[in-house]
């Protein structure tokens, strides 16, 4: 004899076919019941760990990636006049142990002024004054101030520098640019945006002496300094595309 077949309720069916990957829904279908995939506690681990060690390259990659010093062959050294005391005593030794001719300190309106008030209230001018006070002589050093107070400093002071050379018929085939700290690869990307790739752009990176780069993150101004560099350095490398550089 044939068995009899038993019906089953349709929730019940909903529910059986819910555990299979179906959807099972409620309160006149708006809401919705179904299988999902989750992490385990290994997959946890595993990715807690490789998130660990992302986070620890980063921590000791970020400042030597930012604060790189890359020399050229040259005899120009270009000095960023804001720079501080320790950056400046780094410039002279820099020329007295390298095979340069000239220095030339770059820079805009001293910070505080509001503008442009003349060519000796610049950072420039400051720049080479503090050059002459640690022993370079005023024969080998250049003062190449700009007016321009923005966003874009470094690049306004670098298109002075080009300027500057061009008006005096000077050829210039290499410079070395020597700035502070994690400024260095920035420096020497807008450097090269202006000057053209027909001039070899070198950096030098002055280290900051307020904190350990190998430890930057336990200092504020190291925190402030790096994470700002960063921010600058993707904004200059992705995002700045200057008009009418020729």
């Amino acid at each position: 004899m044939e068995k009899d077949i038993e019906l089953l309720p349709v929730s019940s069916v909903e529910t059986i076919l819910g555990g299979q990957g179906e959807k099972v829904r409620k309160c006149l279908g708006l809401l919705d019941r179904k299988e999902r995939w989750g992490l385990s506690g290994r997959g946890w681990l595993i990715l807690l760990s490789l998130a660990a060690g992302l986070t620890g390259l980063i921590l000791l990659g970020v400042h030597p990636f930012l604060a790189t010093s890359l020399r050229t062959e040259a005899d120009v050294l270009v000095v960023e006049g804001w720079v501080h005391e320790y950056a400046l005593r780094a410039a002279v030794e820099e020329f007295n142990t390298g095979s340069y001719k000239r220095v030339f300190t770059t820079g805009g309106p001293v910070t505080g002024l509001g503008g442009y008030v003349n060519d000796w209230q610049t950072s420039a001018s400051v720049g080479a004054d503090g050059l002459k006070r640690l022993g370079l002589t005023a024969e080998v050093l250049q003062m190449v101030p700009t007016r321009e107070m923005n966003r874009d400093r470094t690049y306004a002071s670098a298109i002075a520098l080009r300027n500057w050379f061009r008006e005096q018929r000077l050829t210039v085939r290499a410079v070395n640019v020597l700035t502070e700290d994690a400024h260095a690869r920035r420096t020497r990307l807008l450097f090269q945006k202006a000057l053209g790739d027909q001039v070899a752009v070198g950096v030098i990176s002055a280290p900051n002496p307020d904190y350990d780069a190998k430890h930057w993150w336990r200092y504020s101004e190291g925190v402030r300094e790096v994470f700002s560099e960063t921010v600058a350095y993707v904004y200059a490398r992705l995002f700045f595309h200057p008009a009418g550089v020729k």
